[in-house]
């Protein structure tokens, strides 16, 4: 049966019998195709979340929610269950104290002792921090420069101008900072986003210039889809259709076990998505404000993340 989810499907088999073999940053090796394109129709209240595999989509809403807070600290994130962020500084930790603590005595750390938090928690300035707080520099009246405290909010201009400004062609935020991408734990794959009003239906567009297909496109794809949905709400508009665009579209060698099974189950028809509440802006949101509801997926696949 050829649903929505069949498209993901049909570029997981491609990459897997047809994607150049790579090496990587992590010393895992993919294999790989360039420039992949996939389309999803929000405008019925469904939403894309994987059914070949279970996804706990509420591990990703607390991540938009963290996102959004402009957070950069693991520790917010842990403290709700979520581990997701944990490993990069983790390896960070064990790397340059030669200690050799696993991620649950780590993340007890992290939760305990508020110098280590801050101190090892800290992720640099990814996703939220380019969102809520892009660098921006003022002229004192001594002619110097100085850093401004809270920078450049581009979600809450991206919210303004759908509002005020809704046929511009500049509904755009991103986190691909050149300035700051060494002093980030990963630079971001998920690096911009692009929003189009018709009528009254916002569409959307993601753009990764990296996409780990096996575990990463899941949480991707499921989280643009719910921003968009965010925003909509915000701006009085209705969900239309999200792209997704992919230009290293990737599966690690040592996922081959997910990719068979994965792809020898039948996927069924997205879920609906309900967002119960609407805040006064879009950094109100909750965890009890989203639900997911016909969700009844293949069961999870285990498989490990290259760091």
């Amino acid at each position: 049966m050829r649903t929505a989810e069949s498209q993901y499907l049909d570029l997981v088999r491609r990459v897997w019998e047809g994607g150049v073999e790579r090496g990587d940053r992590t010393g895992t090796g993919t294999r790989a195709l360039f420039g992949e394109t996939m389309k999803f129709d929000l405008s019925d209240g469904t939403v894309p979340i994987l059914t070949t595999k279970r996804v706990f989509w509420k591990t990703a809403v607390r991540e938009m929610i963290w996102f959004l807070s402009g957070d950069r600290n693991i520790r917010k994130l842990v403290a709700q269950g979520v581990h997701i962020w944990t490993d990069w500084p983790l390896a960070r930790f064990n790397s340059e104290t030669g200690s050799g603590l696993d991620r649950a005595a780590f993340e007890a750390r992290i939760l305990a002792d508020d110098d280590f938090a801050g101190q090892w928690g800290d992720l640099g300035p990814v996703y939220g921090a380019q969102w809520r707080h892009w660098p921006q520099y003022v002229e004192g009246e001594d002619g110097r420069f100085t850093r401004d405290a809270n920078g450049i909010d581009q979600i809450a201009a991206l919210v303004h101008g759908l509002k005020n400004n809704p046929y511009s062609r500049r509904h755009i935020f991103t986190g691909w900072n050149v300035a700051e991408l060494d002093q980030m734990a990963l630079p971001p794959c998920h690096m911009m986003y692009q929003y189009f009003v018709s009528g009254n239906t916002l569409s959307g567009i993601l753009y990764q210039r990296s996409c780990d297909l096996g575990l990463g496109f899941a949480f991707n794809i499921f989280e643009a889809a719910l921003l968009l949905r965010m925003l909509a709400q915000q701006c009085d508009l209705l969900p239309g259709e999200i792209t997704w665009m992919g230009a290293d579209c990737h599966l690690y060698l040592n996922h081959e076990h997910l990719v068979t099974e994965q792809l020898s189950r039948a996927p069924q028809d997205f879920p609906r998505l309900e967002i119960v509440r609407r805040p006064e802006d879009m950094f109100g949101y909750a965890i009890e404000d989203f639900v997911v509801t016909g969700y009844d997926p293949h069961p999870a696949i285990a498989a490990p993340v290259a760091v």
